[in-house]
């Protein structure tokens, strides 16, 4: 069993950066796809980014392209999300999770999560 532990987020003004991680323990994620989601209050958790276990494939949901990038060192056994030029509408607390297989934008087809770690944006 893998236990994900999501750590980077905090209170950061419009405009700025964050970057998130997501380290794995208990298993090797290196043959893993790994995913990105967020939820906000009152809204369903959704789709971010994903990225596959070699790192060659990266899916990213529209409202954050071109401003959010994944990447994965396995030799860390850890998945990252830059996120860059933030919006109050990026307010959510923000999840990564696993899946033994593709990469995909489908919340339902990962098996392993992490607690969250609560991003907020201010205007």
């Amino acid at each position: 069993q893998v236990q994900l532990v999501e750590s980077g987020g905090g209170l950061v003004q419009a405009g700025g950066s964050l970057r998130l991680s997501c380290a794995a323990s208990g298993r090797t994620i290196s043959t893993y796809a790994m995913g990105w989601f967020r939820q906000a209050p009152g809204k369903e958790r959704e789709f971010v980014s994903a990225i596959s276990w070699s790192g060659g494939i990266t899916y990213i949901a529209d409202s954050v392209k071109g401003r959010f990038t994944i990447s994965r060192d396995n030799t860390k056994n850890t998945v990252y999300l830059q996120m860059n030029s933030l919006k109050p509408e990026d307010t959510a607390v923000y999840y990564c999770a696993t899946r033994n297989g593709s990469p995909s934008t489908n919340k339902v087809l990962y098996d392993g999560w992490g607690q969250g770690t609560q991003v907020t944006v201010s205007s």
